[in-house]
């Protein structure tokens, strides 16, 4: 999947992972209770700094801050735009 939009510097596009809809014990979560995912996959990744390569590469799947980067609308798909250190892990 090629997308249309390149991030800059240090910054990553990250599709977030959708949030749980059902307990484990069957609950069915509402909406309005939902918590905000943490988890998702990166889709592009910047060139870097100059004094710094990037770490994460398209395809792994990352926590991240509940309240990293920037929600954006692209293609009618959400993503998150972010700095690396915004990345807690690779998983």
């Amino acid at each position: 999947m090629a997308l249309k939009i390149q991030p800059l510097s240090d910054r990553v596009l990250v599709e977030p992972q959708e949030a749980e809809t059902k307990t484990a014990s069957g609950i069915y979560i509402p909406d309005s209770a939902k918590e905000k995912p943490q988890q998702g996959k990166v889709v592009a990744v910047g060139k870097g700094k100059k004094d710094h390569d990037m770490t994460v590469k398209v395809g792994d799947t990352v926590l991240y801050g509940k309240y990293s980067g920037s929600e954006l609308k692209f293609d009618g798909k959400d993503y998150l735009i972010m700095r690396e250190d915004d990345i807690l892990a690779i998983i």
